[in-house]
């Protein structure tokens, strides 16, 4: 085992699962007795509040950070849940994009702090904003792999060609070592034939590693974020909470170069 693989959690589209797959992978992850980093990188904050952390109280998030204004050791809260750290963020990220205008090697501005604390940790996961902007790109410099989100519905191939051009970009001009992890389905409903037709049509179209575990439409995974656990503390035996486990057992065992 590798130390410190960096994983960021990326689609462009919002609402497809990627919060959710990053409070819940990391949780799941930390059950299984990894330490695990998360950084949220996304002004929206809704990783950071999932995980009970009030995001408008914090003197250092990442915003701090990627201006220069704090250590990457003074922007980590551990007081989360076992084996999980955090990154926090809030609202005030959304200027970093212009803030970094003119700034020299900005694309590299959260790797070259990542690099100091990966070696402390099994697993830091990134979630990105639900754009390809600075903020992903960063991400995308720091990540080994891209896991992707992908919700079942009717558009869901929408914007992944984008997506896959911008890793590929990434790859070939900033992180040679970039590799797309592979896809998740999120929001699957056994019931409907779309969503088996979502997952059938993503196969047949999309040259990538998908994980077999797909992570169903579930009221409780969608209740937990708002009493600010993670859904295996949540409701420990929700198909939610089952679905993220299987995922965290996939990608442990996935990539071991």
């Amino acid at each position: 085992m590798i130390m410190g693989r960096i994983i960021a959690i990326a689609n462009q589209k919002g609402g497809v699962g990627k919060t959710t797959t990053s409070i819940n992978l990391s949780a799941s992850l930390a059950a299984k007795k990894k330490k695990v980093l998360l950084i949220d990188t996304d002004p929206q904050g809704n990783t950071t509040s999932g995980f009970g952390i009030d995001k408008n109280d914090l003197d250092n998030t990442i915003y701090e950070l990627i201006l220069g204004e704090c250590t990457i050791r003074d922007c980590i809260i551990k007081t989360v849940v076992p084996n999980v750290s955090v990154i926090p963020s809030n609202v005030n990220l959304a200027a970093a994009e212009i803030e970094l205008i003119g700034v020299d090697k900005k694309e590299y501005i959260l790797k070259s702090e990542v690099d100091y604390i990966k070696d402390d940790y099994d697993y830091i996961i990134i979630d990105c904003p639900p754009s390809l902007n600075m903020l992903t790109i960063n991400a995308m410099t720091t990540a080994d792999s891209v896991i992707v989100p992908i919700q079942c519905e009717y558009y869901a191939l929408e914007g992944l060609s984008q997506l896959i051009h911008t890793v590929n970009l990434v790859k070939e001009r900033l992180n040679p070592q970039l590799d797309m992890e592979g896809v998740v389905f999120t929001m699957y409903d056994s019931r409907t034939n779309l969503s088996m037709q979502v997952v059938e049509n993503v196969k047949n179209n999309l040259n990538q590693h998908i994980y077999k575990t797909l992570i169903p439409r579930n009221i409780r995974l969608a209740e937990a974020p708002s009493f600010g656990m993670p859904i295996n503390m949540y409701d420990p035996k929700s198909a939610g909470a089952e679905a993220y486990m299987q995922l965290a057992d996939e990608v442990i065992k996935g990539k071991k170069k």
